[in-house]
């Protein structure tokens, strides 16, 4: 089946594929309805050495970067991402869904504080709450160890809480599967009812009849005995009279029982007297 069958069987199957078409374009349009637009928002916060460490730098915490921090980094975001930060992050009224991890490629203790939600205005709101509480969560841990406070690490926003940004990747796949599949189930009932209306006509539909013999096909072949029995006479006229053949150039045919024909000598016709007479004293001449 080439691409111009297919059009034509759509076309004479149109009062399944037009619903099938409308039920599709409605499915994709309640899958923009059950599947909301998200909207994301992402700050990136840097872990800092102390003011005691920095001192041989003269106090710039950008020249002193220890593998340590890197770790802290790992295990902050960690906290985070615990259930009990969750709780703790909800209870303030942040909403959506947090995420706390270290920086991709990043070549220093950078984290990604990210915020994801249905409503713009609150998650914006919801990534100002992550970011401050992360500071909080890093100063209670070194309290917790007896930090002096001149020895506690810091933490500092390198990018502030950046203005949502819709992610419509999720909704676009769900509304290509939506479309997608109907057409498939479309296409399926189009040729399907084809195919049941080619096995099984409609009912009064006339039998086609088979097509009536030509004259060539009726007209009975001779029969083999006919052509025998003619060709036995063509033999018989074209072999010469037996009178007329020596014994030697007779042909084998004739020497074996049955032969095909028989061919009679014409017979003599009757002499006058005159005739006899005269071949009577030619014979007596002869004799003496």
């Amino acid at each position: 089946m080439d691409l111009a069958e297919i059009f034509r069987v759509m076309r004479r199957r149109w009062y399944v594929l037009l619903p099938g078409l409308l039920l599709t374009a409605g499915l994709t349009f309640a899958v923009t309805l059950v599947v909301p637009v998200t909207y994301q928002s992402q700050s990136t916060v840097i872990l800092l050495n102390s003011q005691k460490a920095t001192v041989a730098y003269d106090g710039n915490p950008f020249l002193s970067t220890q593998t340590s921090l890197t770790g802290m980094a790992d295990s902050l975001a960690r906290n985070l991402n615990s259930d009990d930060s969750v709780r703790e992050l909800k209870s303030r009224g942040a909403t959506g869904t947090f995420e706390a991890k270290l920086a991709d490629n990043a070549q220093g203790p950078l984290m990604w504080l990210t915020v994801t939600g249905t409503d713009r205005r609150a998650v914006l709101a919801s990534d100002k709450i992550l970011t401050a509480y992360a500071n909080e969560r890093l100063e209670q841990f070194q309290e917790d160890q007896s930090v002096a406070p001149k020895a506690m690490i810091r933490l500092t926003t390198i990018v502030a809480p950046q203005p949502p940004v819709a992610q419509t990747k999720t909704r676009l796949e769900y509304m290509i599967m939506a479309g997608g599949l109907g057409l498939v189930l479309t296409l399926v009932a189009v040729f399907y009812v084809e195919a049941r209306r080619r096995s099984h006509p409609r009912d009064g539909a006339a039998p086609v009849d088979a097509p009536e013999p030509t004259t060539e096909s009726r007209t009975p072949s001779p029969a083999p005995a006919a052509e025998e029995s003619a060709t036995e006479q063509t033999i018989a006229l074209r072999t010469p009279p037996t009178w007329a053949r020596s014994a030697g150039n007779r042909p084998a045919a004739e020497t074996k029982a049955g032969r095909s024909a028989v061919v009679m000598a014409p017979a003599a016709e009757p002499l006058d007297e005159e005739s006899t007479s005269g071949q009577r004293s030619h014979t007596g001449q002869r004799d003496r």
